[in-house]
């Protein structure tokens, strides 16, 4: 009996190994710790933001127990084919009562002494359904790790464009910054000119005008990045007090090489993380269809029960044997059809699941071709902005130049000054532009 037991439950563990591995894997997901003590202040790179945001979203935490809850059910599955030991003991005190009974026509009185039992029953039960059951949990434990490393590709993805916009309005504040001082420079000069009847008071009228404008400009980008900046805040889970320092800029974020690297890497839709959770979905169906047809197979169980009674006092019968071995082999012979059903049912799931992965296939190898178009397209934009923006620095200086000397205008200057700040704001846009579409490129690749 010993030697069938043991059979048994190597069998059942040699087919669904629960390692050591596993459980320090679902432990390691589950050890990211709140911070009760939020910092006032975080200088961080890119990497790092997105580090501390994976460590502190609460979204990500519950992703990752989820895995530790998956690894608990297919533990349960698993343990109940293996063998299961119950133990009692029971006393039992019949306050001294006789029992009557005839013998050989003659009553005899029989003392019902009190009494205390020791039952101890072990027992195992397997059956297909079972086995398939566990590796139906095994596949569940790759979805969720799969739906974990979503999260965390998405989070990342979330604080690179939150980081990268909050940069966008610094540089382009600062270009303003820039701008302000040139102009207050001429008004400076233009207003000497003024005073020394070189020139109109109008022309120096329409320069500070121009000033005005910018410091408004200036207040509102002021603003655009106090709200970024607490956007990004949220993505961190710091609170709105913290002072927070950006310690990257776009230029160092910005990778030509990477990006051309990217739109000449082959697309396998394989690594899409989307593509393997819909693949988990069609091999969980697939299995379902297994499960459902092992309803038919039959059920084996074993069963030892050891028994052992303890009479206090005189008198007292043992009927019961101390030691049973029971086998049993229960198989299925009629339902009305309900297995039938059930094995049909789970049949036309599998075919939606194939169907919906065939058009996932389909459908994420235009969303690459647009994703790529996107990339090269923000890429060629960005070469083009980064002309555009030293030819008009240029026009600007040349234009100084001149109104300094005469030779130009008020509006020739406000012209080129105009030109200059647009170029400066559509080439930061460009650049924001062509590393969000890395980003976004790089989470469909899952690189």
């Amino acid at each position: 009996m010993k030697k069938i037991v043991t059979l048994l439950t190597l069998a059942v563990i040699s087919v669904l190994p629960m390692s050591a591995e596993d459980h320090v894997m679902a432990a390691t997901h589950g050890s990211r710790d709140t911070n009760q003590n939020p910092p006032e202040a975080l200088s961080l790179n890119l990497e790092e933001a997105q580090d501390y945001a994976i460590k502190q979203n609460r979204s990500l935490k519950n992703a990752s127990l989820a895995v530790q809850e998956a690894y608990a059910q297919r533990w349960q599955t698993i343990a109940a084919m293996l063998p299961q030991a119950d133990g009692t003991y029971t006393y039992s005190n019949y306050c001294g009562y006789t029992a009557e009974m005839t013998m050989m026509g003659n009553k005899v009185n029989i003392n019902m002494p009190n009494v205390g039992a020791l039952g101890v029953t072990a027992s195992v039960g397997i059956n297909a359904q079972g086995v398939i059951g566990a590796l139906l949990n095994n596949i569940a434990i790759d979805m969720k790790k799969i739906a974990l490393e979503q999260s965390e590709n998405e989070l990342r993805s979330s604080v690179m464009n939150s980081y990268v916009s909050v940069l966008a309005l610094q540089s382009i504040s600062n270009l303003l910054d820039s701008s302000l001082m040139n102009i207050q420079h001429l008004e400076q000069i233009t207003q000497n000119s003024v005073d020394a009847g070189a020139a109109e008071q109008t022309t120096a009228d329409q320069i500070r005008v121009r000033v005005n404008t910018l410091k408004n400009n200036i207040n509102t980008q002021k603003r655009n990045i106090e709200l970024a900046t607490n956007s990004l805040k949220v993505l961190l889970d710091v609170p709105v007090e913290t002072e927070l320092t950006l310690t990257e800029d776009l230029d160092e974020i910005l990778s030509p090489e990477r990006v051309l690297t990217l739109l000449g890497e082959d697309f396998d839709v394989r690594n899409n993380l989307t593509y393997q959770q819909v693949a988990k979905s069609t091999e969980l169906a697939k299995r379902n269809v297994h499960m459902a047809g092992w309803a038919y197979g039959p059920t084996l169980s074993l069963a030892y029960n050891y028994s052992n009674q303890k009479y206090y006092g005189d008198g007292g019968m043992r009927m019961t044997p101390p030691n049973t071995v029971q086998v049993r082999v229960a198989m299925p012979l009629w339902s009305s059809g309900k297995r039938a059903a059930g094995v049909v049912e789970k049949k036309i799931a599998y075919e939606e699941a194939k169907n919906t992965l065939s058009e996932t296939t389909d459908n994420l190898a235009i969303q690459y071709r647009q994703l790529r178009f996107n990339l090269s397209n923000a890429y060629e934009t960005y070469i083009n902005e980064k002309e555009n923006i030293e030819v008009t620095q240029r026009v600007f200086n040349s234009a100084t130049e001149k109104f300094k000397w005469g030779a130009a205008s008020n509006l020739e200057l406000t012209n080129a000054s105009n030109d200059l700040i647009n170029a400066q704001s559509t080439y930061v846009q460009a650049m924001l532009t062509l590393i969000t579409a890395q980003s976004d490129l790089e989470e469909f690749l899952n690189k």
